[in-house]
């Protein structure tokens, strides 16, 4: 591989990641309000409030993801999603499990808006692992993979 490829290669994933950080902030805007309408508005317990958020963002974030980060030509949609939902589910995990984490081991400081600071770090976490779970499950391009 030449210097060239391996720099627009880079260049590629890093305009995957941008993208892919674009639609995840309008994940982040769907999770985030939810998460608040539930457990603020509704009294539901932090944690299934955080899940139902989740879950609501990861199935928006899989059409814009497929459409316009990873331009999937996959004629199996629902193969394709079950495999984002998955990698979704594996980061509802880390997500729950980083913000229990830290909501416990961390001091009480600003009670109130304690949760959500510790939430905003949790989704960055979770990015990560989503982002590469996709970029090599969910959309991988099967040429580029036997490359």
């Amino acid at each position: 591989m030449t210097d060239e490829t391996l720099s627009l290669r880079l260049r590629e994933l890093v305009m995957k990641f941008l993208k892919f950080g674009v639609v995840g902030a309008s994940g982040m805007a769907i999770h985030g309000g939810l998460l608040y309408l539930l457990r603020e508005l509704v009294g539901m317990n932090s944690f299934v409030a955080n899940t139902i958020g989740f879950i609501a963002a990861a199935s928006s974030n899989y059409f814009l993801n497929r459409i316009w980060t990873f331009r999937s030509k996959e004629k199996q949609v629902g193969v394709e999603y079950v495999k984002f939902i998955t990698v979704s589910t594996i980061g509802l995990g880390i997500n729950n499990g980083s913000l229990w984490l830290m909501q416990t081991l961390l001091p009480q400081w600003a009670a109130d808006w304690r949760f959500y600071v510790l939430w905003v770090v949790a989704v960055g976490i979770t990015t990560l692992w989503n982002f590469f779970g996709n970029l090599l499950f969910t959309f991988r391009n099967k040429k580029t993979a036997q490359q």
